[in-house]
């Protein structure tokens, strides 16, 4: 068990989470993260094995410091659309939410 701290004192087990990178394109010159718009800045979506949504997000600038956040259903449903993942089966109510 590999336990990964988040930023307001909880915890949660990276080998038994549910893991999403981040999609990206290829400018020519970078590849961007959809992410997060950026070629510097980038996010990793994980689901705890409770069920919780944990959004790592780090950078490549130097001093910089990793973040892990408790994100809502709500917020994942639309970051793993953001990043053309599979939606269906990681969320569905919430997918289903954001039918327009």
């Amino acid at each position: 068990m590999r336990r990964q701290a988040l930023d307001n004192g909880k915890w949660f087990d990276l080998d038994s989470a549910q893991c999403w990178e981040e999609y990206t394109w290829f400018n020519g010159s970078n590849h961007i993260s959809y992410a997060t718009g950026s070629q510097w800045e980038h996010e990793t979506l994980y689901r705890t094995r409770g069920g919780k949504w944990v959004l790592n997000h780090w950078s490549n600038y130097q001093g910089s410091a990793a973040t892990w956040e408790e994100i809502d259903n709500d917020t994942a449903a639309k970051w793993l659309v953001k990043n053309n993942k599979d939606t269906h089966s990681a969320c569905e109510t919430e997918y289903a939410a954001l039918e327009v």
